[in-house]
């Protein structure tokens, strides 16, 4: 049922064309320190995580740091979306590797907004194992000045389901209740696309959940502090970029070596030569950042990891933002480097042995980096191949050496290098 939930996210860079040419988007990325209680008692009073968030919104799908839609429906004061949103299920982190019970709750939203200030929510949401909750949301989008802040209330009414799992350890009966939380999140503009980003909610516990064994807690707090680069607040978006969508084909091999290894030109071969081969796409966002010439993609991919005599062919789905720089020589060289998300049906064997090597439980959802260098056809050829680039790719998955529980609580992953063609159109 995960990978239902990671297919959908691969779908969102399918977005819309303006004519011919592409209007700057609404984007961003960035990265919280998230600090939450524990309110299973024990030892650990607080769970900590590192959050890295993508940001995306056009008129048929959206991505808001751990929450992504797709709109069903839109009008003036109604909006019918199909959402997912991450779940932190926070308990000991030595505990965390083994049970990995972090995971995505999938459902409906319906959002009324009788003006452009306030909102109510009303969501449908099931964590994919048919453990149902319902969702009522007031809020208000504010602002003053470089400031912009989102006050909220949610009362969350949860099944016996629900509650006997999450707050019942499987193993207590709680009925059916209701918790409300009270919450605000904001954006603080500091300079060009730079941005400090904070978000609090504090959660009263019904008195149903309270009587719980488990549960020594009253308040379920939890606490986002972070950075991140969005639009320039104070210049109006583009309406015409200067980039265009691509499609990038590559072909990988797999590496025992890590990022500094392979840097260095130190790259081990894997001795059953494991081999992917990937499809990209690539939505341009805007070519600018910083004022410098930066171009932005939202860029999703599928990956196909090779049959081998080690491991049977999987899947692996991709989501993230990738940046390039175009270096100003006679042959137009081009680096670039990608943030995101990867999701993988069965783990590969260059991650598994690595993952038994250091007695891990490996996961299927990880952080995805991406490093390329690649060349202009056209600049050697002639305007004919202009839109066609031959690159290295460095395609990465890991953990963030254990700072995140949604990524297993692990250190290590893989490398595979890859070459590539890719052509904009």
């Amino acid at each position: 049922m995960k990978k239902k939930i990671v297919l959908l996210l691969s779908i969102l860079s399918a977005s819309g064309v303006y004519g011919d040419s592409y209007k700057e988007q609404d984007w961003g990325i960035g990265a919280s320190m998230r600090l939450s209680t524990i309110v299973y008692g024990g030892e650990d009073e607080y769970s900590q995580n590192f959050v890295p968030m993508l940001f995306f919104d056009n008129e048929q799908f959206y991505l808001r740091g751990i929450e992504a839609g797709v709109k069903l429906y839109s009008d003036e004061s109604f909006r019918l979306s199909a959402i997912t949103r991450v779940r932190y299920v926070d308990i000991a982190k030595e505990h965390q590797n083994k049970l990995q019970v972090d995971g995505n709750d999938i459902g409906l939203q319906l959002q009324y907004r009788p003006n452009d200030t306030l909102f109510i929510d009303i969501e449908a949401m099931d964590d994919l194992d048919q453990r149902f909750f319902s969702n009522l949301r007031v809020g208000a989008d504010l602002s003053s000045g470089s400031l912009e802040y989102r006050p909220y209330a949610t009362l969350q009414y949860s099944s016996a389901k629900f509650n006997s799992y999450y707050y019942g350890m499987g193993e207590e009966s709680i009925e059916a209740g209701a918790n409300l939380s009270l919450g605000v999140e904001s954006k603080f503009h500091v300079a060009s696309n730079f941005y400090l980003l904070a978000r609090f909610q504090s959660t009263y516990l019904s008195s149903l959940v309270r009587e719980s064994s488990y549960v020594e807690e009253t308040l379920d707090n939890e606490l986002y502090l972070g950075i991140g680069f969005f639009n320039q607040k104070d210049r109006p978006k583009q309406e015409e970029l200067s980039t265009t969508p691509y499609i990038r084909v590559a072909h990988g091999w797999a590496t025992p070596s890590n990022i500094s290894e392979i840097i260095r030109g130190d790259t081990q071969k894997d001795i059953y030569n494991n081999r992917l081969s990937s499809l990209f796409y690539g939505y341009p966002l805007t070519d600018e950042l910083f004022s410098l010439p930066l171009d932005i993609y939202l860029t999703s991919g599928f990956v196909l990891h090779h049959s081998s005599e080690v491991q049977d062919m999987t899947q692996e789905y991709l989501l993230a933002i990738k940046a390039y720089y175009t270096i100003p020589l006679p042959w137009e060289l081009r680096i670039g480097a990608a943030e995101g998300f990867s999701y993988i049906s069965d783990i590969t064997y260059i991650e598994e042995s690595e993952m038994q090597r250091k007695e891990y439980i490996p996961s299927n959802l990880l952080n995805y980096l991406d490093f390329s260098l690649d060349l202009n056809v056209g600049s050697v050829f002639g305007e004919s191949l202009e839109q066609l680039w031959i690159g290295y790719g460095l395609h990465h998955r890991s953990a963030i050496f254990e700072s995140s529980s949604r990524f297993g609580r692990i250190k290590g992953g893989s490398n595979y290098n890859s070459i590539y063609l890719q052509w904009h159109y």
